[in-house]
């Protein structure tokens, strides 16, 4: 009977009749939902939605274009504006950046900044570049042989790399001339006197920088100036002769800068290397004859520079007012 009952033809039909039907409907629904958030393909063939577009994409290339334009015209302005001097510093001393870090410590690059801005406020680009010319000079002599300094223990601190007090130091001249000219102390007649004597604090500081790195590493016999006795390279007030021709070369080459950007004239080219080697020549004096010696401790190599640079300056305005009287 069970198995009579199981092989019944009733059973495909029953269990036919039970099964439910598939919901297809909520299965296409629930496939429809994702699709339909994407916008028509009417939309996106539409003549009109592109036309939206372009003229979006054309605004905003307007609008890079004319941020563009002010950029490049206030950089370019003439005669120099504290606003044309802070965007130049912030462009340039971004990008140069791996650079700075290199012969900078990160307080000598804030000073070097400010020095930057006055720089370009009171002679534009052409001084900027001036003193930027100073800077790579200057730091590619000291990174010379650096390993053979170090070991001597003559070589700069940090690797070379300048605190602020260097960057004052080495700039305190610059920075007076530079004041001079933005106010216009001494009327036309003086501009491009202060100028000169901008170009000659440089150019005296970066002969005294070379000739000074350049003695440590290749000097073979070093001179103390106010006895012509043999010291140990290093010393202070010490000369050698191919620390003095390097540094001769060095300011020979800043002059040069300063002639072909305008600044200066061929004669006060040479009027800068005259008085850059005589300024040397005294701070070689004092470094010898008073530097870390009792009562003038005070005397360090950032106080040095300051002396060193302001002479130079001032005898390039008394050579100039000479050569102008006679």
């Amino acid at each position: 009977m069970a198995l009579s009952s199981l092989s019944s033809p009733r059973l495909p039909s029953l269990l036919l009749h039970n099964q439910k039907e598939p919901n297809f409907p909520l299965l296409t629904s629930n496939l429809q939902t994702p699709f339909n958030q994407f916008p028509k393909l009417s939309t996106i063939n539409n003549p009109k939605h592109h036309q939206k577009m372009s003229r979006t994409s054309s605004s905003l290339i307007k609008v890079q274009a004319s941020v563009v334009d002010r950029v490049i015209e206030l950089v370019q302005s003439s005669p120099p504006t504290w606003q044309s001097a802070l965007l130049s510093n912030l462009i340039i001393f971004t990008l140069g950046s791996p650079l700075l870090v290199t012969g900078l410590s990160i307080s000598g690059i804030g000073a070097a900044f400010l020095l930057g801005n006055l720089t370009w406020r009171a002679f534009g680009s052409s001084g900027f570049l001036l003193v930027a010319m100073y800077f790579v000079i200057g730091t590619a002599a000291t990174k010379v042989k650096m390993a053979q300094k170090e070991a001597q223990g003559v070589a700069e601190k940090r690797k070379g790399r300048r605190g602020p007090g260097s960057v004052i130091g080495s700039s305190a001249a610059g920075c007076v001339c530079a004041f001079l000219s933005i106010n216009g102390v001494g009327g036309e007649a003086f501009t491009r006197l202060w100028e000169l004597a901008f170009v000659a604090s440089f150019c005296t500081k970066l002969s005294d920088t070379v000739s000074s790195e350049i003695g440590k590493a290749y000097g073979k016999t070093t001179y103390l100036v106010t006895t012509f006795k043999v010291v140990p390279r290093g010393t202070e007030g010490a000369v050698s002769a191919e620390g003095t021709f390097a540094g001769l070369l060095a300011s020979v080459l800043l002059a040069s800068v300063g002639f072909l950007t305008g600044q200066i004239s061929i004669p006060g080219a040479a009027i800068c290397v005259i008085a850059a080697q005589i300024a040397n020549f005294g701070e070689s004096l004092i470094g010898a004859s008073l530097q870390e010696k009792e009562g003038f401790r005070w005397l360090n190599n950032d106080v040095v520079n300051v002396i060193n640079i302001s002479l130079g300056s001032i005898l390039a305005v008394l050579m100039q007012k000479i050569i102008f009287q006679s």
